[in-house]
């Protein structure tokens, strides 16, 4: 399995001063929640560790070596990442979407074969979705296009999974199947890296949680250490009660 590092990386928030420099391992069997407001440069971190934005300073690192001197075809076999906010205009049916999960896989100019299929319909499956499979895309809820694209990175099945706040636009039941898939996922050896705008998400199902403030500061480490009561109110200038509920910490916020 492989295994995602940070070295001094400095993420590149415009109009923001150098933040906290970065010194992570990111182990497979570990499910990361990144929590912090808007602005704090959450989906700039992902986007960065995914190679599809270049670090102020620093490095990343995929097993070992800078992603900066891997080919993207390489990185895409071991990374993958689902993406806040997607263009879903191009006319592409639900199957032949989760099948551009196969492509790192293919050499240029084959074609996806019966195991592809296999393999995209089971995703399909698994996320409530292949009996939509001949629909166009753009003719889905945005609950059913985030699930399908959880199932294209199912799809093309890489060891990191770079999630931006998966849940989103998400009703209940499917928030807690798609957790529980990711943590299922931590638990087959898999690494998991997500951002959530949910603490009480977080709180039950991540096993590592990175803390990021919108003036560069961050602070990381296991989740019972992370989710303290007063970091959290400092984190989003909001007063917190926590309960709890099944051994879990519940977070709620408090009017003023």
């Amino acid at each position: 399995m492989s295994t995602l590092n940070t070295r001094d990386l400095v993420i590149n928030v415009p109009g923001r001063p150098d933040g906290f420099a970065l010194n992570m391992s990111i182990e497979p069997g570990q499910v990361w929640g990144v929590l912090g407001p808007n602005g704090a440069g959450k989906t700039t971190l992902l986007h960065t560790l995914a190679g599809l934005l270049p670090a102020r300073s620093g490095q990343v690192q995929l097993n070992s070596a800078p992603l900066t001197a891997l080919k993207r075809r390489v990185i895409a076999q071991q990374l993958g990442l689902v993406f806040q906010e997607r263009q879903d205009s191009f006319p592409a049916t639900v199957l032949e979407t989760a099948l551009i999960g196969r492509h790192p896989w293919l050499s240029p100019w084959d074609s996806e074969q019966g195991e592809d299929q296999r393999r995209a319909e089971q995703a399909l499956t698994t996320l409530d979705v292949n009996h939509l499979s001949d629909r166009l895309l753009n003719t889905l809820s945005g609950g059913e296009r985030q699930r399908v694209a959880i199932a294209t990175l199912m799809t093309q099945n890489p060891d990191i999974l770079l999630l931006d706040e998966p849940t989103n636009h998400l009703d209940l039941h499917h928030q807690v199947k798609v957790m529980n898939l990711l943590r299922d996922q931590a638990g087959a050896g898999k690494t998991v890296f997500m951002c959530l705008h949910d603490l009480n998400l977080a709180a039950r199902w991540c096993t590592h949680v990175l803390l990021l403030y919108t003036n560069g500061d961050a602070c990381w480490g296991p989740a019972k250490n992370m989710l303290e009561p007063a970091a959290l109110e400092r984190l989003y200038n909001q007063k917190l009660i926590t309960v709890e509920a099944d051994g879990a910490p519940v977070f709620v916020p408090v009017s003023f």
